[in-house]
């Protein structure tokens, strides 16, 4: 359900058919569809001249500064706004004063970042994390090599002054990010470390020199990405964390206390679907559809501070890839078997890697999602959207399963290599990992969360999943549903194995085990479309395979199956998915019962909010159900999707919305039922809302452990009105374990 609807698909084919054909250049090489350039000034984060001081800027436009916010030397924290008629009635150092701002030295030239990645906290209780830049050789000075300064105070007292925010009541021009958090006006608070917090006596100053860790070589010139472990031992009570690259611009992040449960985030699908237009999701104050909900996300974090962010696929979508002019000879290439041929020249290599390095430099430096991965640490999987929202022949089709088609699809040179590159830099930009550097041996690994499992089919990587502390009585496995994934898989059992190995060795005082797996395990099945889709006596798919009265659309051109197919066969309840997924469900019952821990589900991927639900199967019409403390089959899937991108055309939610209220009896032979959850009995404004088991609007998820009653609490956030920054909450609980040992 990766499609936004036909009138998308309309414009995005309209959009296509007016881009002018690629054409080579004096020095004989395209233009890429997408270029991006080093920030111009020395300013950590690409932060913006004063508004009164513009600069030109000749060539392509500039990515949008991240932030534009100025950090004076006096602590204060504001855009600059000094008109020439005040500059005239200050002093020379009233005006020195009031435009001086941090620097970094020596001097680095950002592509993007700083980015924040969190680890996992070890047994003997040390934070672990680490921070990535990504700087433009040819501007920056690497003697000495970049260093990443952090502070913080283990004395600080257990609540933290925090800015609260207005947004709720007020809307976005209300909060403090003002109104656009990329706006060069923008009065967002930023870092800014106290005269008395800087003196005290208890503050610990740690300096890590920068690990390069991969260097990009382009046409334009070489840009390395620098990596810094942070380890901090965590203290009675939390702590605010701040840091800084080569004493530019500060930054801050939050660490738990020693026995305190993690405050974390969770989102998905981070970018819009081809044909989807942007602005119609930028309300007021804004300057993108981009930032709305993400905005939203950090005033709840100014008001109280989230540890990790989880992304849970589709951190950013590719779509773009296959715009590439190097790439237009496989994508015009209209027979099939000429087209799983086809080799991959060096400008084709080049080109895959030069996209997506630009791309997600554009991406994650940019807007409202540049301040949450600067300020959150990032806890990343990859789901679908990243290595599989490829365009397809001269017509956008999104082909939103990579492994879902037959093998020799998979295995065809371009098709892999766009996969195998994907999966490198996801591992890069997302997880700080790369594998020429760090290894395969996750017991000898820089990052301890890592559960190495079993070689990919398709790309040369083995899958990567992670297992990470939450706190004391909550743990996080972020399971790699994409790497090994074929048609008949989803995961191997050597992956499957080395995880429930991992998981078994849980201390005893885990309560809960959250399992992020991208695609919902529990949501409600279109068996009965997938069929259909699948017969050879569809008459669609013959018209749309024929071409026919505009039907050509309903068919993918990759290899002609129909176009929803190749997302049906993705999901967990697919035909080649649904034995795996019932046995890999009644594995976690085992392993609940076993450990005494309770089990929930995160899930992205479908663009809409629910909950899902396994329990005890009821036997009889009077047999006593067992309460959901008591139970321990009874696991959420909380499904939060999409923070940016539009939900499903109405039509497939008023079919969703139908199925949800279906009994399923797949595992009534493990005793166990599913259904979904009567979550939404109103809509966001208020109102009635259509369905009370799905939810078509763009959200998020917080969460958090209730000490009172040991409950995990998710709270899934739900815009109220389309572009206007602002969410209504619509939480559900997740019982601690209390079944008999």
């Amino acid at each position: 359900m990766d499609d936004p609807g036909w009138r998308a698909r309309y414009r995005a084919d309209k959009e296509e058919e007016r881009r002018p054909a690629p054409q080579r250049g004096p020095d004989g090489r395209y233009q890429p569809v997408e270029q991006i350039y080093p920030v111009e000034e020395p300013f950590v984060g690409g932060f913006a001249r004063p508004p009164s001081f513009p600069v030109p800027q000749p060539g392509p436009p500039a990515v949008p500064p991240k932030d534009g916010v100025w950090l004076l030397e006096d602590g204060q924290t504001h855009a600059p706004q000094i008109t020439l008629s005040d500059s005239a009635q200050m002093s020379a150092v009233e005006r020195s004063k009031n435009l001086r701002v941090r620097r970094m030295d020596p001097y680095l030239q950002f592509m993007a970042g700083p980015l924040l990645r969190y680890d996992t906290v070890d047994e003997q209780g040390v934070w672990r994390g680490a921070a990535m830049i990504i700087t433009a050789d040819a501007g920056s000075t690497y003697e000495p090599y970049p260093t990443l300064t952090f502070l913080y105070d283990p004395a600080s007292p257990g609540s933290l002054s925090r800015t609260p925010s207005k947004l709720q009541k007020g809307g976005a021009q209300a909060y403090e990010l003002g109104p656009h958090p990329a706006d060069p006006n923008s009065n967002m608070p930023v870092a800014v470390m106290s005269e008395a917090a800087e003196s005290s006596a208890t503050l610990v100053h740690r300096q890590v020199p920068g690990q390069e860790i991969w260097v990009y070589n382009s046409n334009g010139g070489t840009f390395t990405f620098w990596r810094f472990m942070i380890e901090i031992p965590l203290a009675q009570n939390e702590m605010r964390v701040y840091y800084s690259v080569n004493g530019g611009q500060q930054f801050q992040f939050y660490v738990p206390g020693r026995t305190q449960n993690m405050r974390w985030a969770a989102y998905s699908c981070n970018g819009f679907s081809a044909g989807v237009n942007a602005d119609d999701f930028c309300g007021p104050g804004f300057r993108s559809g981009y930032d709305p909900v993400w905005t939203d996300l950090l005033a709840h974090h100014a008001e109280e501070p989230f540890h990790a962010l989880v992304g849970g696929g589709d951190q950013l979508y590719c779509d773009g890839i296959v715009r590439e002019p190097e790439l237009q000879e496989w994508v015009k290439e209209s027979k099939p078997e000429k087209k799983r041929t086809l080799p991959v020249t060096g400008e084709m290599l080049s080109a895959i890697d030069r996209f997506y390095f630009n791309h997600y430099c554009q991406v994650f430096r940019s807007g409202a999602f540049a301040r949450a991965n600067s300020s959150i640490p990032m806890l990343n999987m990859l789901a679908l959207g990243f290595l599989t929202s490829l365009v397809l022949m001269n017509h956008i089709d999104l082909i939103d399963g990579f492994g879902s088609y037959p093998d020799d699809l998979m295995m065809s040179p371009v098709f892999r290599t766009i996969g195998s590159r994907g999966y490198f830099f996801f591992l890069l930009f997302q997880c700080f990992i790369n594998v020429e550097i760090d290894g395969l041996d996750d017991l000898r690994h820089p990052f301890k969360s890592l559960i190495i499992g079993g070689n990919g089919p398709f790309i040369p990587f083995p899958s990567h999943s992670f297992l990470a502390y939450l706190g004391p009585q909550t743990h996080m496995l972020l399971l790699d549903c994409r790497a090994e994934r074929k048609k008949s898989q989803v995961c191997s059992q050597e992956e499957y194995t080395k995880v429930f190995s991992r998981v078994s060795k849980l201390p005893p005082t885990a309560e809960h085990l959250v399992i992020q797996i991208g695609i919902p395990i529990a949501y409600p099945r279109m068996v009965f479309l997938e069929t259909a889709l699948d017969s050879k006596f569809n008459p669609l798919v013959a018209l749309g395979r024929s071409g026919a009265v505009g039907l050509a659309g309903f068919v993918n051109k990759f290899n002609a199956d129909a176009e929803l197919l190749d997302d049906l066969n993705d999901h967990w309840t697919a035909k080649g998915h649904k034995k795996e997924r019932n046995w890999f469900i009644e594995e976690t019952q085992k392993i609940a019962q076993a450990k005494h821990i309770r089990i929930s589900f995160l899930s992205g991927d479908v663009h809409c909010a629910a909950v899902g639900v396994f329990k005890t199967l009821r036997k009889g019409k009077n047999a006593p159900e067992i309460q959901p403390p008591m139970d321990h089959r009874y696991m959420l899937n909380i499904v939060s999707s999409a923070i940016v991108n539009t939900a499903p055309p109405n039509a497939v939610l008023t079919m969703v919305a139908t199925l949800a209220s279906k009994t399923h009896k797949t595992l009534h032979h493990a005793d166990t039922d599913e259904s979904m959850v009567p979550l939404f009995d109103k809509d966001p404004n208020g109102t009635a809302a259509k369905s009370k088991y799905i939810m078509g609007k763009r959200n998020w998820c917080s969460a958090r452990w209730d000490p009172a009653s040991g409950d995990m609490v998710f709270d899934i956030r739900v815009e109220i009105e389309k572009g206007h920054g602002t969410t209504a909450g619509y939480a559900v609980r997740a019982p601690p374990p209390r079944w008999s040992r």
